[in-house]
């Protein structure tokens, strides 16, 4: 006997000493070894607790605690740390025996003071608590998360008041901030299928199905026959599926398919407000990537009805507005998503684009509007005005869309005929700044001669026939 007792004595020194330098597994081993050595040994079963407070282990410290209860009912230190570790779990029936029970053991008077105090911080946390329960059936969601909010700083391990301050916030509107609540009530209940199931559904209705479909898998791992989590996995599997085989799609260049898979996802899920919009964000930029311009900016247009600030939406736009040469709404697109996104080099890069291509649009090509060459003569430059007029009058398209780039085309057209047909725009004076000596100062400035002609500037005109 003499010999076990040696042998535990110096399984507690060492884990002690390794206790102290925080080398916690060390000591952990050295206190089980102590304890299999001497199972009535009450201050292996303390320090071992000790030990498992630091690893954030308490249900075990708790389970440590009682056994030196049991063993030495008046060892008032280890009542104190059991009282403090039920009060977090908002037990606090338990935690108030363990401080009488301090008052009743002799204790120093330090842990007369803290026990006393302990009591009193347990009766006002359980009023605040029939208060936030009462608050919460009748529908002061708000103020019981305020009360909520303050018992549980001391309450951290209480799952119940978690998971009553999650469904407030779910009923207040914010259910991003109960998933953090829902979490902790996982870790805190064994099994807790509910609060698995809660959370998926949650991550859902936010948009974030890869999430979902995680947090649904847990609660299957704990009750495959979960009637709830079974049939919500079913449908989150099926959206899941369609949006990572649409993204696919669009990595392939396979726009129109990933059209009609996200259109797909429209239907599986017409329920969910967000997954709408989502999916119509990535048709937008499937249309602007394939340059069906016209389609793209319908639909991105629907897509920033619903959220102006959709910075997807307002680049694939300005994309769209680019190929229908709408420069200036192009522009105003790349501004918007730049305020809203400061560090996009994307951005800033398609603005910059945008507005070199509307300083290039002004200097206005007129025979290439009218498709016509340079040397066309009066009656073709009208032939062609009149042919060109009559397809982009604006009276000829119904669609909002269509009309506008026909008023734009239709402005253009009849500016080409008017530049072209003045006399002092004649072809036979072009051709004149060309066929000058390229070696003059004239010559190498032909081509500034060329963009005047359609820019119509007459100083110009006078420098070139100089």
């Amino acid at each position: 006997e003499c010999g076990i007792n040696a042998e535990v004595e110096k399984q507690l020194e060492m884990g002690k000493k390794l206790l102290a330098a925080g080398q916690l597994a060390d000591a952990l081993s050295h206190f089980h070894a102590a304890i299999e050595g001497d199972s009535d040994n009450y201050i292996a079963y303390y320090r071992r607790a000790t030990v498992y407070l630091a690893m954030g282990k308490s249900k075990a410290a708790i389970r440590d605690l009682s056994k030196v209860v049991e063993l030495k009912q008046d060892f008032t230190s280890a009542r104190l740390q059991r009282g403090h570790l039920l009060l977090k779990q908002g037990k606090f029936d338990e935690a108030e025996d363990d401080f009488k029970n301090v008052l009743k053991s002799n204790p120093s008077d330090n842990e007369e003071k803290e026990a006393r105090s302990q009591l009193m911080k347990s009766d006002e946390l359980q009023r605040l608590r029939s208060q936030a329960l009462s608050l919460y059936r009748q529908e002061d969601y708000r103020t019981a998360i305020s009360l909520l909010d303050g018992i549980l700083e001391v309450c951290v391990w209480d799952a119940e008041l978690r998971e009553l301050r999650a469904e407030c916030y779910i009923k207040e509107g914010e259910p991003g901030k109960a998933i953090s609540d829902l979490k902790a009530a996982t870790k805190l209940k064994n099994d807790n299928t509910e609060a698995f199931y809660k959370i998926s559904t949650i991550y859902y209705q936010l948009g974030d199905h890869e999430l979902s479909l995680s947090e649904v898998r847990e609660c299957l791992k704990l009750d495959q026959d979960h009637k709830l989590c079974f049939s919500h996995y079913k449908q989150v599997k099926k959206l899941n599926k369609q949006i990572e085989s649409a993204e696919e799609l669009i990595r392939e260049g396979r726009y129109t398919d990933a059209i009609n898979k996200y259109e797909s996802v429209m239907k599986t899920e017409p329920k969910v407000p967000i997954y709408t919009p989502r999916a119509k964000e990535r048709i937008c930029h499937c249309f602007s990537k394939n340059e069906q311009a016209a389609e793209a900016i319908k639909v991105c247009t629907e897509v920033l009805l619903l959220e102006p600030a959709n910075v997807n939406a307002l680049k694939d736009r300005a994309e769209a507005y680019l190929l229908e040469d709408r420069y200036e709404e192009a522009i105003q697109d790349y501004e918007t998503a730049q305020a809203n996104s400061e560090n996009d080099q994307q951005i800033r890069e398609g603005l910059e684009r945008a507005q070199r291509m509307l300083k290039q649009s002004q200097k206005r090509d007129y025979y290439k509007i009218l498709g016509i060459k340079r040397n066309a003569r009066k009656q073709e430059i009208i032939k062609a005005y009149r042919k060109l007029a009559s397809q982009w009058h604006p009276d000829n398209f119904q669609n909002e869309e269509e009309k506008k780039k026909a008023e734009k085309k239709f402005i253009d057209i009849a500016a080409a005929k008017e530049v072209l047909t003045d006399p002092a725009n004649t072809p036979q004076f072009l051709l004149y700044c060309r066929v000058i000596d390229k070696d003059s100062e004239v010559g190498r400035r032909r081509m500034d001669c060329e963009a005047t002609i359609g820019t119509h500037i007459s100083k110009n005109h006078r420098y070139c026939t100089k």
